[in-house]
């Protein structure tokens, strides 16, 4: 067996004050991120959306196995067909599939089937997962802690799209296999999450929510 490889990994030195100060500049820049529905037809140049999935592909992952796909549509037909399939999943879910507990819990958003945003938005966005990867010949490779690994790395995507001074939301249609067949994706891919990616429109509005604070979500021991 081949000796692991290692190089020397070295940190920004940084001094209690910067840390401390560094630490709350990020906080305060992603305490302004909000989900906006409300989207601008903007241009939003390629190399950004490129940098912004790089980002999220830097994020950790079980046996460094990566495994993840980052679809970017900005094709305008393409967009047209995910919509479509999108709302009709929504409709169902909204009129057949939620509890009523479900759809009050949803009524401070507002939001409805009706998805305008996946056609006007510039970018799509859509992260696939690898349930297994596949060799050369064609056989499975197994993946480890897939839905963790997805996870942390959309979170390096959202929180990279917001430092780019763009905005998104996490939107997953419930089934999302249709994106699987719209984008020609192979079997070992599964949809995870669906986010458009663009600039807001100049009348988008958000809820006026508050977050929890500091006592409520950090326990010291």
């Amino acid at each position: 067996m081949d000796k692991p490889s290692f190089i020397p990994y070295k940190s920004a030195q940084l001094d209690k004050n910067q840390m401390t100060q560094h630490s709350l500049d990020f906080y305060q820049n992603m305490n302004l991120r909000r989900s906006v529905r409300d989207y601008s037809d903007r241009d939003v140049p390629k190399e950004v959306i490129e940098n912004i999935i790089m980002t999220a592909s830097t994020a950790p992952s079980g046996a460094h196995k990566q495994p993840w796909t980052f679809c970017a549509v900005s094709n305008s037909t393409i967009k047209s067909e995910i919509k479509k399939a999108a709302e009709k999943e929504e409709y169902e879910s909204y009129n057949k599939r939620m509890s009523e507990e479900w759809l009050d819990a949803l009524k401070p958003i507002g939001t409805t089937w009706e998805k305008p945003f996946l056609e006007i938005a510039p970018w799509l966005i859509i992260v696939f997962k690898k349930a297994y990867d596949l060799d050369e010949n064609n056989a499975r490779q197994k993946n480890y802690y897939v839905n963790e690994s997805v996870g942390i790395a959309c979170g390096f995507l959202i929180s990279a799209i917001h430092q780019a001074g763009l905005v998104t939301l996490t939107h997953t249609p419930s089934p999302m296999n249709f994106l699987q067949k719209i984008l020609n994706r192979p079997e070992n891919e599964r949809a995870y999450l669906l986010l458009p990616v663009g600039y807001p429109s100049e009348d988008a509005q958000v809820p006026n929510f508050k977050r929890k604070p500091a006592e409520e979500v950090i326990r010291w021991y």
